[in-house]
């Protein structure tokens, strides 16, 4: 067994679902905490020095980056419910397997090299994607971010101080941002393009516009069985149009949209529901087709009496230069992609930033059905150690 190998076995049981084969890795939880152990302890087998920024991020640094920035590699450990083993873990376990093949080819980086492990990536608890990188580059400030709150009514704050750490130290980290000089994120692909090419690995060239709203919907709590049809203010009846009439709009708009999570109070079976609240994500290849479907909620949503609330917006990215990459790496495919990254919150903040991603055959992602060949994986592998060599010639 390989050391890649290893790492991606050492990783499996954590936070898995043996009924279903998904994960669920949530931000600040016991398996976050185990994730964040697995991640010092490889740093610390290669002799790494790990440090945390303001958000909780884990940084480990092969060098100095406070004497000249260095070269990034890395991705997150978190999921969404139920997601798959390769989005996200790929992409830090191979950063650490680019740094062994270069060390094995006796390479002298220029530069520092890091790893990095983003954390609440996926927002699956607390609601904003991202949440790790938006809060280092200033795109979330530190209140909304303490104030963020999960299903269970935990704040973000609460859940920081739980474990271990002061929420009063969340905030934008300049001096974190300073000690990178270029990150280089590689992820499993999100979609079948490279299966239809039948190539291993590609580079990215943008990230798509998309962002999440909360759509807050009233209604009349009553009893299921007493209560009339023509006497009810039905929240959950409100809340089916919003996402039939989602779909509709996208379909208008060259878009997609989805409504994948929904908060029903009092969720009795037996009672008429009071307040539903409705999630919208929304993407397209330009911003103006994403306003249009959020234009269209946010007037459907008062038509009802609800309101729309903007969670998060990320504008589209556009990753500098991929195709000298693709030269690079034996001319691979250059693809754009629907999928919001750090490494899209990070070029937007003004670091050179760059993504790989890695075949994925089924072409599924966020589910346990996402997968990746081996061979393919160090493919991503030997294409990330050749950009890291590269880069710190």
């Amino acid at each position: 067994m390989t050391a890649f190998d290893g790492m991606l076995s050492a990783l499996e049981p954590i936070g898995r679902d043996p009924g279903t084969g998904g994960y669920r890795r949530f931000a600040w939880t016991r398996e976050d905490a185990t994730l964040r152990e697995w991640f010092a302890g490889e740093a610390a087998a290669r002799g790494l020095t790990v440090v945390e920024d303001r958000a909780g991020n884990q940084w480990a640094w092969d060098g100095d980056p406070d004497d000249r920035p260095g070269v990034v590699l890395g991705s997150h450990l978190d999921s969404v419910p139920d997601g798959g083993a390769f989005d996200g873990p790929l992409g830090v376990v191979s950063a650490f397997a680019a740094l062994d093949a270069l060390r094995a080819r006796g390479h002298r980086p220029s530069r520092p090299i890091g790893i990095v492990s983003f954390g609440d990536e996926e927002g699956a608890r607390f609601g904003v994607a991202c949440a790790g990188s938006r809060i280092i580059t200033g795109l979330l400030g530190p209140d909304r971010a303490r104030a963020l709150v999960d299903g269970d009514g935990v704040h973000l704050a609460e859940a920081y101080a739980a474990a271990g750490r002061d929420p009063e130290e969340l905030g934008r980290d300049d001096e974190t941002l300073r000690r990178i000089g270029t990150f280089v994120e590689l992820h499993v692909e999100q979609g079948r393009a490279l299966a239809d090419l039948d190539r291993p690995v590609a580079v990215a060239s943008a990230i798509r516009p998309h962002g999440r709203w909360r759509i807050d919907l009233p209604g009349e709590a009553n009893h299921a069985g007493t209560t009339r049809l023509e006497d009810r203010h039905d929240a959950m009846m409100s809340a089916a149009g919003v996402v039939l009439a989602a779909r509709a709009s996208a379909l208008r708009h060259a878009a997609v949209a989805t409504c994948g999570k929904l908060r029903v109070e009092p969720n009795g079976v037996n009672a008429v529901p009071s307040h539903v609240t409705v999630w919208l994500d929304a993407r397209a290849t330009d911003a103006d087709a994403v306003r249009a479907v959020v234009d269209d909620m946010t007037d459907i949503a008062a038509n009802l009496g609800g309101t729309l609330t903007e969670e998060s917006w990320s504008d589209a990215t556009r990753f500098p230069h991929p195709e000298r990459m693709a030269a690079l790496l034996d001319d691979a495919p250059v693809l754009d992609t629907g999928a919001g990254h750090d490494a899209g919150i990070l070029a937007a903040a003004g670091i050179p930033s760059a993504m790989l991603f890695v075949r994925n055959p089924t072409g599924v992602s966020h589910s346990p059905a996402e997968f990746a060949e081996r061979d393919d994986c160090l493919a991503g592998v030997h294409a990330l150690a050749t950009v890291l060599e590269e880069l710190t010639r």
